[in-house]
């Protein structure tokens, strides 16, 4: 057996025990809901506005939250509350790439109503990411649980540099630096003509081969990328950079597998809606990174101290929960000072 099947058996093997049927009806579900979205919802493309944003978080959340008391009622109150408590993080922490998406959109100039065909391929993209994370993650920290302590002081090093002024994820975007996107140009030609909502096309490169000294009098259609494709890319790679935040996290309150993979998904799910619904008005949360940065403190030390103190799951959704509460009331109740 290739050395590459063993090691994922072996990963499967330190997952809780759940019927086959789990795991297919739940994938089978989210690709339904993604092809309904794209095949019928969204099959034209336009600009999503603020009604229709909130209205798919309204959905997302209605169905996660489905899912929480589907979890409760065959699972017990504890799973319930650990799927609570990291989709509730996991959440949290993507508004962080709601800055990242503006700063993007905004870099390469992509049109309101592209927009939201770049986020659901790159959400597809990152779900596929993260189920491989999440798998290995729980696989590693079952082998070795000394992980955990090196996963609470990266936690507590994270909060740290996102409470500092200037210093969050978004600080450190750089299309123009990006690796992937860097050695994607080396390997494949990408036009500089706008081309609609499309990531791949047939360009004609006579007049570039022409200029390169190449005889190209006829012309020489050849298949390229788009820029739209390049944003995608970049979308991914950040998606990359933010889970190693989210994901250990996540894996600071449950081990179990299915559960933090499913809340995951659903958290990532919404983040298209969310970032539609928040572009616009992101200047108003000035003291939600502060938030996120005590909770992701607070899950480091939890992590830290768990030899010696146990904090409960629902101390630890009360505690998030507050801090984050707060952090959004304080946003919208002190006045912001004026230079």
């Amino acid at each position: 057996m290739p050395a590459v099947a063993v090691r994922f058996f072996a990963i499967v093997d330190t997952l809780p025990a759940l019927p086959w049927w789990a795991w297919v009806g739940f994938f089978l579900f989210i690709s339904a809901m993604l092809a309904l979205d794209l095949g019928v919802f969204q099959r034209e493309a336009h600009e999503v506005k603020m009604k229709e944003a909130l209205g798919w978080c309204a959905v997302w959340a209605t169905l996660a939250l489905s899912f929480n008391a589907l979890i409760w009622w065959w699972r017990g109150p504890a799973s319930a509350q650990e799927f609570l408590a990291a989709y509730l993080i996991e959440l949290s922490l993507s508004v962080d790439n709601v800055f990242v998406f503006i700063l993007v959109f905004t870099y390469f100039k992509v049109a309101a109503r592209y927009q939201h065909r770049v986020l659901f391929w790159g959400i597809v993209g990152a779900v596929l990411m993260r189920a491989v994370f999440i798998l290995v993650g729980v696989s590693v920290i079952n082998r070795f649980h000394w992980i955990l302590y090196l996963f609470g002081a990266f936690l507590v090093y994270t909060g740290i540099k996102m409470a500092l002024p200037g210093k969050g994820d978004e600080a450190d975007v750089n299309p123009e630096q990006n690796f992937a996107v860097k050695l994607f140009r080396r390997f494949f030609p990408v036009s500089e003509q706008p081309h609609g909502g499309h990531f791949f096309v047939r360009e004609n490169r006579a007049a570039e081969l022409s200029a390169n000294g190449a005889q190209a009098q006829q012309p020489n259609y050849a298949k390229v990328a788009t820029s739209l494709f390049v944003v995608l890319i970049v979308i991914e790679t950040t998606d990359l950079v933010f889970a190693l935040d989210s994901l250990p996290a996540v894996l600071a309150i449950t081990r179990d597998g299915f559960i933090a993979l499913t809340s995951n998904i659903f958290a990532i799910l919404g983040l298209r809606s969310l970032y539609f619904a928040l572009s616009g008005i992101m200047q108003l949360f000035r003291y939600l990174k502060l938030g996120l940065a005590l909770v992701l403190c607070f899950i480091g030390v939890k992590m830290l101290i768990e030899p010696w103190a146990h904090i409960s799951i629902g101390s630890s959704l009360a505690v998030i929960a507050g801090l984050l509460g707060t952090a959004i009331l304080a946003s919208l109740l002190i006045p912001e000072r004026k230079p």
